[in-house]
C-alpha cells in the first residue's frame, strides 16, 4: 500500500491498533523490518510502531537547513528503501556540501550501502582527509 505523508499520518493517527498489529505481523516474517523496528523503538524511546512513527513526523530541518556552514557530506544509495529521496532534498537546499551516490554497480545501492561497507568508508573517509588536508 502506497500513501503520501499526509495518509500516512491520518492512518498512523486514526487507526493506531492497525499500525501496530501490521508492522508487528511483518516483523514476524521479515528480518530486516524486525531489527529496523526494534532498533529504531529503542533509539526513539517508542513502545509501539505507531508512537515510533508519531515521532518520526516531527522531525524536519526546516527550521535549521540554512544554518548549516560547514562542509558537509550527503550520501545516498540508489535502491533507498527508508528514506529515498530524502537525501537530494537537504543538498537541494544547501550549497556548502558534497552529494555522494552509491550504486548497483558498487553493489552499495542499499540504505547504508550494505553489501559494500569498505567501499563506503573508503569514499567517506578520503572526503574527510580532503575536508581536514590530512
Amino acid at each position: 500500500m502506497q500513501m503520501n505523508r499526509k495518509q500516512g499520518l491520518n492512518w498512523i493517527v486514526n487507526s493506531p491498533e492497525e499500525v501496530d498489529q501490521t508492522i508487528y505481523n511483518l516483523m514476524k516474517t521479515n528480518a530486516e523490518i524486525r531489527w529496523s523496528i526494534q532498533d529504531s523503538l529503542w533509539k526513539f524511546g517508542a513502545d509501539t510502531p505507531h508512537e515510533l512513527f508519531l515521532k518520526g513526523f516531527k522531525y524536519n530541518l526546516n527550521e535549521c537547513v540554512k544554518k548549516i556552514q560547514c562542509p558537509t557530506l550527503i550520501i545516498d544509495s540508489e535502491k533507498e528503501q527508508f528514506f529515498a529521496g530524502q537525501p537530494q532534498k537537504l543538498y537541494d537546499a544547501l550549497n556548502l556540501l558534497k552529494f555522494m551516490l552509491f550504486t548497483v554497480e558498487e553493489s552499495a545501492e542499499e540504505h547504508c550501502q550494505a553489501g559494500a561497507t569498505s567501499l563506503s568508508n573508503q569514499k567517506i573517509y578520503d572526503w574527510l582527509d580532503n575536508i581536514f588536508d590530512v
